[in-house]
C-alpha cells in the first residue's frame, strides 16, 4: 500500500512508519522541517516537506495514497487551540476529498465525544465532525487515552515539593496509552478493509492517579510519593505563575476537571477497547525512572 503519514518523526509517527516500512509499505512522512528529511529517508520513507494548513500541498501528497494517517499536531500557545484544530482539520478534509483518498486513520483522544468542557480535547471532538461530513471515505478515529510521556511533566515538582499535584488526583481512573500501542493499533487499521466510519480506543493500561504516584515512586526510589488534589482554582494558579498564558491554563484546568469529574472517560467506559495494548505503567515507569 501507499500510506502518507503525518506528525513528521514524532513520538507515535516514527514507530508508525518504521512498521509500516517493515511491513513492506511505501510510505511518504509529511513534516514541516525540511532538516527532518534525511531522518525520514533514513526510515526508507520518503519526505514531504511542507504545511499541513497548506491544502494544495495536502492535495499533492494525498494524490495515488491508499491510506492516510492523519494527526493534528498540539499547539499550547495560540489563543484559541480549537481553532488550530479546525482549521488544520479542514485542510485536511479539502485534501482528502480532491485527492480521492478512501481510507483515513486520524488520532483523536479520549473525551472527543464531548463537545465542551474538556480544554484542549474539543478539537479532536471538532475534527471528528469535520471529517464525519466525508463521503465515501472510511475513517477510524483512534481515540487515544493519556500518553504515558505526560508523566515527565511532573518530575520537577517530585523534585521541588516531593509529590504529584493537578486538579484530579486520588481515586480518579485515568486511561493511560504508550505511542508504540497507538501506532500498532493504527497500523491495524490501515490494513484492514473498512467502509464505513468507526470509532476506535486505544489504551495501554488503567490506573488511579494513587495507583500512578505508588507506580512511579517505587520506580524512582520514593515508594509513598503521593498525588494530590487541588482545587481548579489552585490549578489555575499554579500554572499561571510558572509563566503560563491565562486562556492556556484554563485548558488545561478544564481538562483536569473533566477527568476528575469522570466526564472525559464516560464513552471509553461503554466501549473500552478489545485488547489493552503492550506497555504496561510499569513498563513506562521504567523509563521514567532513568529519565528522573
Amino acid at each position: 500500500m501507499k500510506v502518507v503519514v503525518t506528525g513528521s518523526l514524532g513520538n507515535i509517527s516514527k514507530p508508525l512508519a518504521e512498521e509500516l516500512v517493515q511491513k513492506g509499505h511505501t510510505v511518504t512522512v509529511i513534516s514541516s522541517k525540511p532538516e527532518k528529511q534525511k531522518d525520514i529517508e533514513a526510515l526508507g520513507a520518503t519526505a514531504a516537506i511542507g504545511s499541513l494548513e497548506d491544502a494544495d500541498f495536502l492535495v499533492s501528497t494525498f494524490t495515488e495514497a491508499n491510506a492516510v494517517y492523519a494527526m493534528i499536531p498540539p499547539n499550547f500557545t495560540v489563543p484559541d487551540s480549537t481553532e488550530h484544530y479546525r482549521r488544520i482539520g479542514n485542510s485536511y478534509a479539502q485534501a482528502i476529498q480532491r485527492s480521492g483518498v478512501k481510507r483515513v486513520v486520524h488520532l483523536s483522544s479520549w473525551g472527543a465525544h464531548l463537545d465542551s468542557g474538556t480544554g484542549f480535547i474539543v478539537g479532536s471532538h471538532d475534527v471528528e465532525g469535520i471529517l464525519n461530513e466525508l463521503s465515501d471515505v472510511a475513517i477510524t478515529h483512534l481515540r487515544a487515552g493519556f500518553l504515558y510521556y505526560n508523566l515527565y511533566n511532573y518530575v520537577d515538582m517530585i523534585k521541588e515539593v516531593g509529590f504529584i499535584g493537578a486538579n484530579h488526583g486520588g481515586d480518579d481512573k485515568i486511561v493511560m496509552v504508550a505511542p508504540s500501542d497507538i501506532a500498532a493499533a493504527a497500523v491495524e487499521e490501515i490494513e484492514t478493509p473498512v467502509t464505513d466510519k468507526k470509532v476506535r480506543y486505544v489504551a495501554s493500561d488503567e490506573h488511579t492517579a494513587n495507583e500512578t504516584a505508588h507506580i512511579l515512586g517505587i520506580a524512582i526510589g520514593k515508594p509513598d510519593l503521593k498525588w494530590a488534589t487541588f482545587t481548579d482554582e489552585q490549578m489555575q494558579d499554579a500554572l499561571e505563575k510558572k509563566g503560563m498564558p491565562t486562556h492556556t491554563a484554563a485548558k488545561f484546568v478544564e481538562l483536569g476537571a473533566s477527568i476528575h469529574s469522570g466526564a472525559l472517560r464516560e464513552d471509553y467506559e461503554l466501549h473500552k477497547p478489545i485488547a489493552m495494548g503492550k506497555v504496561k505503567l510499569e513498563d513506562f515507569a521504567k523509563e521514567f525512572a532513568a529519565g528522573f
